[in-house]
């Protein structure tokens, strides 16, 4: 919206910087980030005042996590609704609205409200079950629908999403996937992504600062494909107007940051799946538009690891008659059990997160 003050740059010469999007980049950062602090405090009031609190499993499901946990059963959920609040008003004030825009706004909403039904089911009705599995997958499917119906309607877009890039290779693997495969392809990334992330928010201030460290990777690349002169010194696949994605990515690490302050340990609000599942399917989508996907499981090393650790300890209870690989899954819960103070695990979850985020940079420039 803001950008077309650059219309009037003949009136005002400095209007001019509204036309560059690292300018509009920085801004919508310091936006995001101050919307967040701005919308918390109340939305945070609202939540309490609401008793929508977090459900917590009893000692017979998760035993000696209970009682570490404990502390923890009175701190109001949902909080990720202050996340989207940031991120969509940011994106909307600073971007120029594009298709790659519209269909990361159109996933982002979807989720959002799919996470929200998720937790108002579980504070309502005082268990931790939220909405069946299924309907979740039903839903998630739909948006994946959608969102692949936009982004195929428009010729330029339709050439480049059916494209299949992987690390380390100049040239797709794929020129033309069908799309049978395309729509399978998209569920699993944005799926996959969003349900990774949801496992991973199990601790005060996990999820939010990986998801930090995955945003800022996906801003690089969401600028480089959107770059003619970078993307063809990177090799890289040059996305015309994708560069925009770099609005939303930089605004979801402003409206992170904010919202890190009060998920802190010990956290005074827990995202929700309004909030996991919705980051998860948006950095999912976004590394899809700028041709990007498969390089989320170096980015998203962390949300990768917490997902493997789930299924190995469910493959293992069922196959190797009831043996357990770890004290618990997802793995962060294992080294918690193991004596390690929460803070301790986060933060060294954290610089694992970035040295994977970095790892999934290098491979821009491995080729």
């Amino acid at each position: 919206m803001l950008n077309y003050l650059a219309h009037f740059e003949d009136i005002f010469g400095p209007l001019r910087v509204f036309r560059y999007l690292t300018f509009r980049s920085l801004c919508a950062i310091i936006t995001a980030l101050l919307i967040g602090f701005i919308v918390s405090p109340w939305l945070f009031e609202k939540l309490k005042a609401l008793k929508l609190r977090q459900s917590l499993r009893g000692a017979s499901e998760v035993g000696k996590l209970a009682g570490l946990h404990e502390g923890k059963k009175n701190t109001p959920t949902m909080g990720g609704l202050a996340i989207y609040i940031s991120v969509v008003v940011t994106t909307l004030l600073w971007a120029n609205f594009n298709l790659y825009v519209g269909v990361a706004l159109f996933v982002y909403t979807g989720l959002t409200i799919i996470g929200f039904l998720d937790d108002y089911r579980k504070v309502r009705q005082k268990n931790s079950k939220g909405v069946p599995g299924i309907f979740k997958l039903i839903g998630q499917a739909v948006i994946v629908f959608v969102s692949l119906v936009m982004l195929m309607s428009m010729p330029e877009s339709s050439e480049k999403m059916s494209e299949l890039w992987v690390p380390f290779y100049k040239y797709p693997v794929l020129t033309e996937m069908h799309p049978a495969l395309l729509f399978t392809f998209l569920f699993l990334v944005i799926a996959g992504s969003s349900n990774a992330i949801n496992l991973t928010d199990g601790i005060d201030g996990l999820a939010i600062g990986c998801t930090i460290t995955s945003a800022l990777a996906y801003a690089i690349m969401a600028y480089i494909a959107g770059n003619l002169i970078l993307a063809d010194y990177l090799f890289v696949s040059h996305i015309a107007g994708s560069g925009e994605l770099v609005i939303i990515c930089l605004a979801l690490v402003g409206a992170s940051l904010a919202f890190l302050w009060y998920n802190a340990y010990p956290a005074e609000v827990f995202m929700g799946d309004t909030g996991s599942l919705a980051l998860g399917g948006l950095i999912g989508v976004i590394a899809f538009m700028v041709n990007q996907p498969v390089t989320l499981i170096i980015v998203g090393g962390i949300f990768v690891i917490e997902a493997m650790s789930v299924i190995l300890q469910v493959g293992s209870y069922r196959l190797r008659n009831k043996k357990r690989i770890f004290l618990m899954a997802p793995i962060h819960h294992h080294f918690e059990l193991k004596g390690w103070h929460e803070a301790k695990v986060v933060i060294r979850f954290w610089i694992i997160s970035l040295i994977f985020a970095l790892a999934g940079l290098s491979t821009l420039k491995l080729r």
